[in-house]
């Protein structure tokens, strides 16, 4: 590592051409690929080519103020009309005062990284017509693809933004996430492959590393570096929809490189590099952004997955079977898809310590042993109910079907539910997410459900529903 003010972080010369080498996300072209740029014209009879869809984990379906343009819970990324992906091109040596005056070509892409207060790093970009690029950040400028806010329940390091970012933007400024959290590179010929780099380029098209973001000078005399909070991401041990498995989280750096985790989010000494493994994204990749976890799904993952109209399907097969509440025998009903957090009066509801479905009632009440409440009163209750059917105690919730398909990791019926939240759907969906340490905070990790955060509780973080049949 280069330590700030060093000599040995002088010695190169002032410019020097990137050699193609260096440019490990740019392989060569798969045999029978076309190496042409792509004309920005799509047949009409071809529909255009779907890259992947990025989900975030928290949202049932839509944010909760509803999706609006760019700020949604999930967004599909397509193949460009025309290609705007950058590749490293020149790297510059300059004197740190005269950083702003070498960036001042608005239309050059580059990333400043400040050594010293006397010597800076520019790595200039060039345009590459063989990917397309999205930016993913808090920003709401329009350089940002996809506008993504902290979601409720995940949480991040100190500090918020990127190394030399400020506020803004219009969200709080308690925010973790990043204004310009990171970016896909997409390659516009087939597999398509897509690979994730920390931090976005900004309206001027720039990236800076302040003197106290993390970075060093790389074997091959180049550059790279991390952001305050980082970038982490989790690619599954085996495939996501047939052996669901939690792989390591690692950090990606703003050159694409894998790096272990550092001792917490946003310490300045980096990670052990791990050579072995790649910033290319699969089909059940996780990219948590320090407030914020997307779900990375390929198209041949979204076909296993069930549609709106399927789960709505899965709805209707459920209702007619006409579950019934085991003590009062009246007919449950799980309420429609677009009818959420209002519960209805016939809405199922489970004892998560044991999986008996119930409809509502307010009683059962587990009391506290122990001496009387004010006045003279009895117990107070713990908010935690008896199961009339075996007598178990612990929480008891409402029931919600899981609305977005693209978390489900089969199209199989809604039998199990998260505990202790009550988010039904696939056994293996509930069995796969409840291996999953999602990050929290600086160092923590936590398995939760993914289609509200909540974290899990229990043995195994979810529960086998047991319905009782009408007695007719």
């Amino acid at each position: 590592m280069v330590l700030e003010g060093s000599s040995e972080a002088l010695c190169p010369p002032p410019s020097l051409e990137l050699r193609p080498s260096c440019n490990k996300s740019q392989p060569s072209p798969p045999l029978g690929s076309s190496s042409q740029p792509h004309d920005g014209v799509f047949p009409e009879d071809k529909e255009p080519v779907k890259y992947g869809e990025l989900i975030v984990l928290g949202h049932n379906g839509s944010l909760a103020n509803g999706d609006k343009g760019r700020r949604r819970s999930r967004l599909a990324l397509y193949k460009r009309p025309k290609a705007n992906g950058v590749k490293p091109d020149v790297i510059h040596n300059v004197s740190t005062p005269l950083v702003s005056k070498a960036l001042s070509n608005k239309s050059q892409h580059s990333i400043s990284y400040t050594l010293s207060r006397s010597h800076s790093v520019i790595v200039e970009y060039t345009h590459d017509t063989n990917t397309d690029m999205f930016q993913i950040g808090r920003s709401t400028e329009s350089m940002i693809d996809f506008v993504v806010t902290d979601t409720a329940g995940s949480s991040g390091g100190q500090g918020g933004g990127a190394a030399g970012e400020g506020g803004g933007a219009g969200q709080s400024a308690q925010s973790t996430i990043s204004r310009y959290a990171c970016r896909i590179m997409c390659e516009r010929s087939a597999p398509y492959t897509a690979r994730i780099y920390a931090a976005g380029f900004d309206s001027s098209k720039n990236i800076f590393l302040g003197e106290r973001a993390a970075k060093w000078r790389t074997s091959d005399g180049l550059m790279d570096g991390l952001t305050t909070n980082g970038v982490l991401v989790m690619h599954p041990a085996g495939e996501f929809v047939s052996e669901p498995a939690p792989g390591v989280w690692r950090e990606i750096s703003v050159c694409g490189n894998v790096f272990a985790l550092r001792e917490t989010r946003s310490a300045q000494q980096r990670g052990k590099l791990v050579e072995n493994e790649s910033n290319t994204l699969q089909d059940g990749s996780l990219i948590d952004l320090c407030g914020a976890t997307l779900l990375w799904r390929t198209p041949a993952g979204l076909r296993h997955t069930p549609t709106l109209k399927q789960l709505e399907s899965l709805r209707q097969e459920l209702n007619a079977a006409r579950p019934q509440c085991p003590v009062g025998f009246n007919t449950l009903a799980f309420p429609s898809l677009a009818q959420r957090e209002i519960v209805d009066k016939k809405q199922p509801w489970v004892y998560v310590n044991c999986g008996h479905v119930h409809g509502y009632h307010n009683w059962g009440y587990r009391k506290e042993k122990g001496p009387a409440g004010p006045g003279g009163t009895a117990p107070a209750s713990t908010g935690e109910r008896e199961c009339p059917m075996c007598r178990r105690v612990g929480p008891y919730v409402p029931l919600w079907l899981g609305c977005e398909g693209g978390l489900y990791l089969d199209a199989g019926p809604p039998t199990h539910a998260f505990c202790p939240c009550g988010h039904v759907c696939s056994e293996k969906t509930v069995v796969g997410w409840s291996q999953i340490p999602l990050p929290h905070g600086t160092h923590a990790f936590h398995a939760a459900c993914p289609f509200c955060g909540t974290w899990l509780t229990g043995e195994q973080g979810h529960i086998k529903l047991i319905f009782q049949g009408p007695v007719d």
